[in-house]
């Protein structure tokens, strides 16, 4: 049986199982896609403009972000950013999810501001 450490997700489930030797597998309700990231975590604080967030789709609010580049939008996601106004804290506290799914969920949510 594998040992089991448990990675704490928004709703506080475990979101991981290490097994033996080391490697993660992954558990079926955990986010696979850049959407299912952003429904699942990001919309917290992005759904409802909450600690300085910007809200999703909300264009005004992004358009600076977006001016500045994906590469420092997806630098403050993945090591977070406290700005004047908010705090992004890094990956959005999901620290199981790889950078490649924050990045798509950076994506997503650029592309509901567009």
């Amino acid at each position: 049986m594998p040992a089991q450490e448990a990675v704490a997700g928004q709703d506080n489930t475990a979101l991981a199982i290490k097994a033996e030797g080391g490697t993660t597998a992954a558990v079926a309700g955990a986010p696979t896609t850049g959407t299912e990231l952003f429904n699942q975590t990001c919309s917290a604080c992005h759904g409802q403009g909450i600690a300085g967030a910007p809200k999703a789709g909300d264009k005004a609010a992004w358009a600076p972000r977006i001016a500045q580049g994906k590469a420092t939008l997806y630098q403050h996601a993945l090591n977070g950013f406290q700005g004047k106004a908010g705090l992004m804290p890094p990956k959005g506290g999901r620290l199981d999810a790889s950078d490649d799914l924050v990045k798509a969920a950076v994506d997503h949510m650029v592309q509901l501001a567009q």
